[in-house]
């Protein structure tokens, strides 16, 4: 398998992954390469933690420090760049509007934006939406972000609140759905880009900077855990899964 769908739930702290209280936790901890202890980056922000993700290097290189994007003064390219220079096409699923800043534009052959409200299931219908895309376009690279653990979770009732925990519960649902509709067809990364403590997050504390890591297919041995591991270390594993070149300036190591 050579394609690869990255999955990031926001604001998902290891313990409330173990506390949501889904059974497909377990499976996922047996079928995959996984650790509990990956590493997010400082400051534990979601827009700099995802161009982190995505351009392999932390936020004093590429510049991104808060939620607000700034065009840098060298531009690093990122996973949907090496996607699109390989030929190959990308889409993306998101809920919160600035997470658009991690692709440039023309990198994108499908996207989808549908903002998170309280009162709705955000989450859900991306990825119903990223999943009936794949089986309409089969994208070579697939990004689907979920929100509602971070907004809806965290900042509105509290890290490890029953809400947060409930959010967790939700996403993972919709995990397990990913796994059983297109698991056999692709390779499939699970992450978090940062943890939270209270209401917030941003700081270099523990339950803000710890994140859970999954990595499902072919090439992970089932039920291996990670000794150690960076959220920079996906999209060098993402191109040697996909068997593109990475970018020259990628600080992160494939864990293949």
């Amino acid at each position: 398998m050579n394609k690869v769908i990255l999955i990031s739930i926001d604001g998902m702290r290891p313990d409330g992954l173990l506390k949501c209280g889904h059974p497909y936790v377990e499976t996922l901890l047996k079928n995959s390469t996984h650790t509990l202890n990956g590493r997010s980056v400082v400051p534990s922000v979601t827009l700099p933690c995802h161009m982190s993700i995505f351009l392999s290097v932390p936020p004093e290189r590429h510049g991104i420090t808060t939620n607000l994007y700034m065009p840098t003064v060298r531009p690093v390219n990122g996973i949907m760049e090496q996607v699109k220079a390989a030929d190959k096409k990308a889409s993306m699923y998101y809920g919160w509007e600035p997470i658009r800043d991690i692709s440039r534009p023309g990198s994108l052959a499908h996207a989808r934006f549908i903002k998170a409200r309280a009162e709705d299931k955000t989450d859900r219908c991306l990825t119903e939406t990223a999943l009936s895309d794949i089986r309409a376009f089969s994208p070579d690279f697939v990004f689907l972000y979920m929100v509602e653990t971070d907004e809806k979770g965290g900042h509105d009732h509290g890290w490890m609140s029953d809400a947060y925990l409930a959010c967790i519960y939700e996403a993972i649902d919709n995990v397990k759905n990913v796994v059983d509709a297109v698991g056999d067809t692709y390779n499939i990364i699970i992450t978090a880009d940062h943890g939270g403590h209270d209401r917030s997050h941003g700081t270099e504390l523990s339950e803000d900077m710890t994140v859970p890591m999954f990595f499902m297919g072919d090439s992970f041995p089932k039920g291996k855990e990670l000794e150690t591991a960076s959220i920079m270390d996906i999209a060098p594993t993402v191109a040697a899964l996909m068997g593109i070149s990475p970018a020259r300036e990628w600080e992160g190591k494939s864990i293949i």
